[in-house]
């Protein structure tokens, strides 16, 4: 199974997410194998996207949520209402929310826990800036990223966790880690995953690749055994190039069942 999880950003509204949403679940109409695709609207739009997949082979994610219960947080959502309006994954630490809003590891952590508590699959962002990469600081800075965001963390059946391994420098700006670099980061990454979690049935934990995925290089990506997926950003607001994404996942499954 490949995962493909559609992150809108804020760039569109309700009835743009909507649309997107119909649109997305023609991608996969008619396939024999469909991949796992989440679809992360705005905050506004999650109630009205939620009536377009429910009962279909989307799911409903949100793109961020705070650390606490309830309280007086003003603007903020908690776990427990993304579960009341059907979403089931949660983006946590993107790269935007720890630069432009200033989001610590410790903050990370504590929503990590959150999500599991209240039964959301955490999908955890973690990648090194270009100048970390240049200072050959990358696996350190993801290590310590790692490590901070599932400290006192614990798996229980059931629940699953995503890694999305997203390198900063390749976030918004047309260019992407090189096959090499990614498949470098993902073994390494994995690596660390079975060191916290060490006895984490197969299918419990999975790493995802983000970072400028577009139609024309997902399935490099994908065709990977290492990568179990994609995050994408600007490309799954254009129908034409998400459906090459999916497309490109639908013709990995279909070469794994020959």
């Amino acid at each position: 199974m490949k995962t493909i999880i559609a992150n809108w950003k804020m760039r569109v509204g309700v009835r743009e997410s909507v649309a997107l949403a119909r649109g997305t679940l023609l991608t996969v109409r008619g396939s024999k194998v469909i991949p796992e695709i989440v679809v992360c609207p705005p905050f506004v739009a999650l109630g009205e996207v939620r009536k377009v997949v429910a009962r279909s082979a989307a799911s409903l994610g949100a793109q961020n949520m705070h650390s606490e219960d309830s309280g007086a947080f003003t603007g903020e959502t908690s776990a427990r209402m993304l579960t009341e309006v059907g979403v089931s994954h949660v983006i946590i630490g993107h790269s935007e929310r720890r630069q432009v809003f200033g989001e610590t590891d410790e903050m990370v952590n504590a929503k990590v826990r959150q999500a599991l508590a209240n039964q959301l699959i955490p999908i955890l962002c973690v990648g090194e800036t270009a100048e970390q990469r240049d200072a050959d600081q990358a696996r350190d800075v993801v290590r310590d990223q790692l490590g901070a965001a599932l400290s006192d963390v614990r798996l229980r059946g059931g629940s699953k966790l995503l890694v999305a391994y997203e390198p900063l420098w390749a976030i918004g700006t047309g260019r992407s880690a090189s096959l090499e670099e990614a498949l470098a980061m993902h073994e390494y990454i994995h690596a660390v995953l079975n060191g916290v979690f060490p006895d984490a049935p197969k299918g419990q934990l999975d790493v995802l690749y983000g970072g400028s995925v577009t139609g024309e290089n997902a399935y490099q990506f994908m065709r990977e055994k290492l990568i179990g997926g994609v995050l994408v950003g600007g490309a799954s607001v254009k129908l034409n190039q998400f459906r090459e994404v999916v497309n490109a996942a639908i013709e990995v499954m279909e070469g794994l069942q020959e």
